[in-house]
């Protein structure tokens, strides 16, 4: 369980008084995550997600939960944030800037079958047809620049062939020229544990603190690496990764330049999870009941993208 800040009764209790939610009812810890807080609020008027920012600034949170609230009203299985009474979606709470949002009644699946994987394909199209519309940008703070940032910092915790990869992977990405792809408001993080289902359909999709402006299909990647992973964690399941692909494609139909840049936005979004596994592994910060993910699972994913060059996974069109 990751909880930085605590949270008591009284303290929640009084900070709800800024909504028009009611009276606390109950209050109890959320047993995932890593970058923020987060609890289940349980009021006399509903049942609502509390996160607490732990990283993000508060300059950069207007961007995050307005794409939520934007995407929510276009239809999307996004849970909404909630105003407070005087129309802000965030305000300090034990000095963290804090927020609401409504609870989606659902649970992630751990071992995503074809179906899954199709509606999650879907429903990502949909987010990222909604997104095209949201004005805001945000620099991708997950991206480039914090790669070569974060492998300097972690390279004295890497044996000689970590960093050979590392450093190759950066070098190699660094060379590639992707102005041509769409992009917009991506999830940034869409893994098994962020999405979940009612029954065979997709309810929710959580957890923002990731979002960013950046392409379209390094999203899709980024889902693909997580959703489709074969036995070992680390090979593509072939299968899975067409089912998802292409009922991503029949609701947002992917332009040349995206599938010829497929090997290399597989490749980068298992470098940027390694990297940030790594660097919360050996640069932890102060928390209480923290985790690390284990990052040998995606350096394996990464030297498994590089080795095969994962083709594009549909037939090309004509």
């Amino acid at each position: 369980m990751s909880v930085y800040t605590p949270v008591s009764t009284s303290d929640l209790d009084a900070w709800l008084t800024r909504y028009a939610v009611g009276g606390l009812a109950g209050i109890e810890p959320i047993v995932a995550g890593i970058e923020n807080t987060n609890y289940f609020v349980a009021t006399e008027r509903g049942r609502y997600v509390l996160t607490l920012y732990e990283r993000l600034p508060a300059s950069e949170l207007p961007f995050y939960l307005n794409l939520m609230a934007h995407l929510a009203r276009a239809g999307c299985e996004v849970p909404a944030p909630i105003p407070d009474r005087t129309g802000a979606l965030f305000s300090l709470l034990n000095g963290k800037p804090a927020g609401l949002v409504e609870r989606i009644e659902g649970a992630p699946v751990e071992s995503p079958d074809s179906a899954h994987c199709a509606e999650v394909g879907a429903a990502l199209a949909r987010l990222h047809l909604a997104s095209q519309t949201y004005r805001a940008r945000l620099t991708n703070r997950r991206g480039p620049v914090w790669w070569r940032q974060a492998a300097r910092a972690v390279k004295p915790h890497l044996t000689p062939p970590q960093w050979a990869l590392l450093d190759d992977e950066i070098k190699f990405q660094t060379g590639l020229r992707r102005g041509k792809l769409p992009k917009g408001a991506i999830h940034g993080d869409l893994f098994c544990d962020n999405v979940l289902f009612a029954g065979p359909r997709v309810a929710g999709i959580i957890d923002f603190g990731f979002a960013a402006t950046d392409f379209f299909a390094y999203d899709l990647a980024i889902t693909v690496n997580d959703w489709c992973a074969d036995g070992d964690g680390a090979s593509l399941n072939d299968g899975l990764a067409a089912t998802l692909v292409a009922a991503y494609d029949a609701t947002r139909p992917l332009t040349v330049d995206e599938r010829e840049a497929w090997p290399s936005l597989l490749r980068a979004a298992a470098l940027r999870f390694w990297l940030s596994r790594l660097y919360d592994l050996h640069l932890p910060r102060p928390g209480e009941l923290t985790h690390a993910h284990d990052p040998s699972h995606f350096e394996r994913i990464l030297r498994a993208r590089a080795a095969r060059g994962a083709p594009w996974p549909l037939p090309v069109k004509p």
